[in-house]
């Protein structure tokens, strides 16, 4: 049985990597009661799947995981059972069951969108004025680990707007294997310092 779980990620668990979010999950299944089915060979794997690497110190509240168990386990009480065994900062939004057949979570997402808090010192009609200039730029060159890329493909929607008395910067970047834009990089591209900014995953778009 392969189950699709949404959750959210905030408070401390922000600052947990990747890999350390699926050992998380593995303990979570355990706690929770799960059967989980395990890869074959001479180090067997726990077969989970999470939809897309979320960089560290960004919360989320539209995280993905796949999981496969054995038997069958009642949907309606799972996400009760999921949530007694979860960590403070981890929050459960949706369980359901899916095609155990359907294709691996990481190659079907194709843009993520971020809600980015921007630090109340800022001049906003600077920020628009860069933001403008991105988007009408032909190449954005970046460098990352040494390697230089052009971010301007990797961008496809900025939006300022304000909401409770705050500015919040709207990205939707682009979330394809090989292709994956980093909000940090677009806050530097518009030089606003990351470290002074809120930046949350809001949604994750997949193919049709």
């Amino acid at each position: 049985m392969r189950i699709r779980i949404t959750f959210s990620k905030t408070g401390a668990l922000r600052y947990i990597g990747h890999l350390d979010l699926h050992k998380l999950w593995e303990r979570t299944s355990r706690r929770a009661g799960l059967d989980l089915i395990y890869s074959q060979g001479f180090h067997p794997q726990p077969k989970i799947q999470l939809a897309s690497a979320l960089p560290l110190g960004f919360s989320s509240i539209c995280e993905l995981i796949d999981m496969w168990i054995n038997g069958e386990v009642d949907l309606e009480k799972l996400p009760e059972r999921l949530s007694k065994a979860v960590p403070p900062g981890l929050s459960i939004q949706k369980v359901e069951q899916v095609d155990e057949k359907s294709p691996p979570l990481q190659t079907q997402v194709i843009s993520s969108e971020y809600d980015v808090v921007l630090p109340e010192w800022l001049d906003l009609g600077a920020v628009e004025d860069k933001i403008s200039a991105c988007l009408q730029a032909d190449t954005l060159p970046r460098e990352r680990r040494g390697k230089t890329y052009d971010l301007r493909p990797l961008i496809e929607q900025l939006n300022l707007s304000e909401r409770d008395t705050q500015a919040h910067l709207l990205m939707r970047l682009t979330a394809r294997e090989g292709a994956t834009g980093r909000p940090e990089e677009v806050l530097d591209a518009l030089g606003i310092p990351y470290e002074e900014t809120r930046v949350q995953r809001t949604r994750l778009i997949f193919k049709e």
